[in-house]
């Protein structure tokens, strides 16, 4: 692994057991981002061999502007967590919206299909911070290059916003829709039902590439 321009020698750390260390940093990488916002610092690396020096490519690199590049140097935090500290409620809210109108179904009692409401609302309002901090940490770390997982995840965020968006506005207009007999309550319903498969979805490839399971490996 390297960090910082120095390659280090971790074959024989038992915390680097198989290339992998957390189960998320794989050895064979340059992991001074990863570092710079790890719980410790780089004296951890004072107990390994130092096996040489890195050499950095220019081609294919992110061109990054001066001003980003001085901001991502003073503040780590902003190469890699804005994402996954936003990204989390839209997941909560969207299964909110779902679990909430089950029990409602079950119970009848109205306050329950109100919250759902209400979560339904908070979902779609986190919705686009969650994609852009999705698409500028795909395009800082990766290059924007195709990568499934990425590719998955950005045409179904689109999807679940839609399908929120439309299912909001639906019951903003019709306020009993719930309560309706006919086609469109269980159309309601199901584009409801829908929402927690589809973050699941995303959720895993999320998953994936921050702790892969070993089906595929980290980009």
């Amino acid at each position: 692994m390297a960090v910082d321009g120095v390659v280090y020698d971790v074959s024989a750390s038992r915390l680097w057991r198989g290339g992998l260390h957390m189960k998320r940093h794989r050895a064979g990488r340059d992991l001074s981002a990863d570092i710079a916002a790890a719980p410790h610092g780089r004296e951890v690396l004072e107990k390994v061999r130092r096996a040489g020096t890195l050499q950095k490519e220019t081609a294919g690199e992110t061109a990054v502007p001066g001003w980003l590049a001085r901001l991502l140097d003073g503040i780590p935090f902003l190469r890699r967590h804005p994402h996954p500290m936003v990204v989390h409620f839209p997941i909560v809210f969207m299964y909110s919206a779902t679990f909430f109108d089950i029990l409602y179904m079950l119970t009848g009692e109205k306050a329950l299909e109100i919250t759902a409401f209400h979560c339904l609302a908070g979902g779609i309002l986190f919705m686009p911070p969650s994609m852009l901090t999705g698409w500028f940490t795909w395009w800082l770390n990766y290059g924007a290059r195709p990568m499934p997982p990425v590719t998955v995840k950005m045409r179904l965020s689109w999807v679940l916003l839609a399908i929120a968006s439309a299912a909001f506005v639906w019951r903003f207009c019709v306020p009993g829709v719930m309560d309706e007999a006919g086609a469109g309550h269980w159309v309601y319903i199901a584009m409801l039902l829908s929402l927690a498969p589809i973050v699941s979805v995303i959720g895993y490839y999320g998953g994936e590439l921050t702790f892969p399971t070993g089906k595929g490996q980290r980009p």
